[in-house]
């Protein structure tokens, strides 16, 4: 199983509309940066994501789980774009900020700290973990 994170505007796409969407998720649609893109085409069923607001809030809100793999985007007819479904699994009990995640010395090499901008990102495993048990998800 792989990591990753998911950033969204909430004003554009918040939590409570993820969680709405129930079992059958929803596009993670509009994405128009290569990069990210062809993170998603590394996605498998199962994997895990964070939830993440950015802008004012900008901190991890809940956990998502990729529930379909890459396909096209069907918010555009240009075949360059391809997105994957999630759905939401929990909230994060204790949103993690990312003023805390930069202030923690073990997260200094991870993606988010380092580039805010990049909307799919990896999460590597050890991240994974420290964020989960800053957010206070049992495990």
């Amino acid at each position: 199983m792989a990591y990753w994170l998911f950033k969204s505007e909430a004003s554009t796409w918040s939590w409570e509309q993820q969680v709405a969407k129930g079992e059958a998720g929803e596009e993670w649609d509009g994405v128009r940066n290569y990069q990210a893109r062809n993170m998603m085409r590394q996605m498998k069923l199962g994997d895990l994501g964070f939830f993440y607001l950015s802008q004012k809030d900008k901190k991890i809100v809940g956990i998502v789980e990729v529930c379909a793999e890459v396909h096209p985007d069907s918010s555009t007819d240009d075949p360059r774009w391809e997105c994957v479904d999630i759905k939401a699994v929990a909230p994060m009990p204790k949103p993690v900020t990312l003023d805390m995640c930069k202030a923690e010395p073990r997260l200094a090499e991870m993606v988010l700290v380092n580039n805010t901008r990049l909307s799919v990102q990896p999460v590597a495993d050890a991240e994974w973990a420290l964020i989960c048990e800053m957010g206070g998800v049992s495990g």
